[in-house]
């Protein structure tokens, strides 16, 4: 009789690894099967290496424009291979850390691709690398993949046509760029490529970028890059690719623009199939896995979280998924909450947003508040922002002013974010965010100097 472990988990990425961690921490007998390398999409291709490239670019712009600070960089210029070296060796390194997490806490990693073979007698047999192994409890984290769109002329791989594992490899900036999609991907490569001075062009089939954000505030982040010369194609759909050639629709009129590289951002979407997930009879959504509050399937001790699940495809509600479902299996209550999930856009300046826009509270026909008020009404924001601007928007729900969503446009967002999401999380009203005493000077202040303008 082979071991029998408490928890196997399917897919490397931020929910599988986090919850291996997590399991093994407390004392779960854990094996993770993860096919290529631990870390998944986010460290490998996604979140950590975007993240490297967008600082590189951010201190280029920053040389380049040194003079406004009193700072002057003579012929700045960039060493675009020592940019991807760095990418890679930061992606290595986090890599191993995760591998080193999963040692101390005595996970058994299976670098080998899972088969579910079914459920017997309460114990679920996994195939991998020619071995059996058993499990009582399985967490599905198969994340996602690109979705390739049935575009004429679109072959992909090839020469010509990449998505984003692509991008992050290239030996040289293109001179020109078509990005198709501006959503969140598509964005924060348009930022990047745009600072390396390649021409970018973005098509984007609805009619502003980031759909999903607050509406105005996309509108100024694109009004942002147009004057850094990234060209906008709103309310457009692409008809057919031709080589470098892109033609698509606006309106009534076909127009064609060119790229060296045509880079494919329109989503994507939960990997589903490969692993005998059929053999399990769980139910599946068109998003992904279904799965409740508690992140279980419709299957006994079968659970899902990340990517998979085809709710909110960002790492940090990844995790907290993860988390919920190791929680639970060590005795401690827990349900996912999805409120206060924070999103951020990694351009410069960045773009994030937490609860509620106001289109969307309109939608729920939930009254609010709103208040909005520019960056430059913190100190520290106009110390370091030469010439930038920004805004914070606070949507207040009536009749009690609790903080229903936050949406920040400017540098350094990402960071303060977190701080909305507790407000939400935990329910606060606008006169509780008022007796809060804030470090000055900070861009955090914001939050209070906002409250304070209603």
């Amino acid at each position: 009789m082979s071991e029998i472990f408490d928890l196997g988990i399917i897919g490397g990425g931020p929910a599988g690894y986090d919850s291996a961690e997590k399991a093994g921490h407390k004392g779960l007998k854990t094996v993770i099967f993860e096919e290529k390398k631990l870390g998944g999409v986010c460290l490998n291709e996604g979140c950590i290496p975007t993240k490297t490239l967008l600082y590189s670019a951010k201190l280029y712009d920053q040389a380049r424009n040194g003079s406004k600070y009193g700072i002057n960089v003579q012929d700045a210029s960039y060493d675009f291979s020592t940019i991807i070296k760095r990418k890679n060796k930061v992606v290595r390194k986090l890599v191993s850390g995760v591998g080193s997490k999963m040692k101390a806490n005595k996970v058994t990693v299976v670098n080998s691709k899972a088969f579910i073979e079914g459920k017997k007698d309460g114990i679920i047999n996994i195939t991998a690398d020619g071995q059996t192994y058993q499990v009582k409890n399985l967490l599905i984290a198969t994340g996602s993949e690109t979705a390739i769109p049935p575009i004429p002329g679109l072959v992909y791989p090839s020469e010509h046509i990449i998505t984003s594992r692509e991008a992050l490899d290239l030996t040289e900036v293109p001179s020109e760029m078509v990005i198709i999609g501006g959503g969140v991907i598509g964005m924060e490569f348009a930022s990047f490529f745009n600072s390396m001075g390649a021409k970018v062009t973005v098509i984007e089939m609805v009619d502003e970028i980031l759909p999903g954000m607050d509406k105005p505030m996309s509108a100024q982040l694109r009004k942002m890059y147009e004057k850094k010369g990234v060209d906008f194609k709103l309310s457009a759909m692409v008809v057919k690719i031709d080589g470098k050639n892109v033609t698509y629709k606006q309106g009534d009129s076909e127009e064609t623009v060119t790229g060296d590289k045509i880079l494919v951002s329109t989503g994507r979407r939960a990997v589903l199939n490969g692993f005998g997930l059929e053999n399990l009879g769980v139910e599946v959504t068109k998003a992904g896995i279904k799965v409740n509050e508690k992140m279980e399937t419709n299957i006994p001790n079968v659970f899902a979280a990340g990517d998979v699940t085809g709710f909110s495809l960002l790492a940090h509600t990844a995790y907290r998924e993860g988390e919920v479902v190791i929680n639970n299996l060590t005795g401690r209550k827990d349900v996912m909450r999805y409120d206060a999930v924070p999103g951020v856009v990694y351009t410069n300046p960045e773009f994030a947003s937490v609860g509620l826009t106001e289109e969307q509270a309109k939608e729920k026909g939930i009254e609010y508040d709103v208040v909005t008020l520019p960056m430059a009404y913190a100190g520290r924001f106009i110390a370091e922002n030469e010439g930038g601007n920004g805004e914070t928007k606070i949507l207040l729900g009536k009749p009690y002013g609790q903080v229903i969503g936050v949406q920040m446009l400017g540098n350094p967002a990402s960071e303060m974010i977190f701080g909305a999401s507790m407000a939400i999380e935990m329910e606060m009203t606008a006169k509780q965010l008022e007796e809060i005493i804030f470090p000055h000077p900070t861009v955090s202040e914001i939050y209070k100097e906002t409250i304070f303008a209603r």
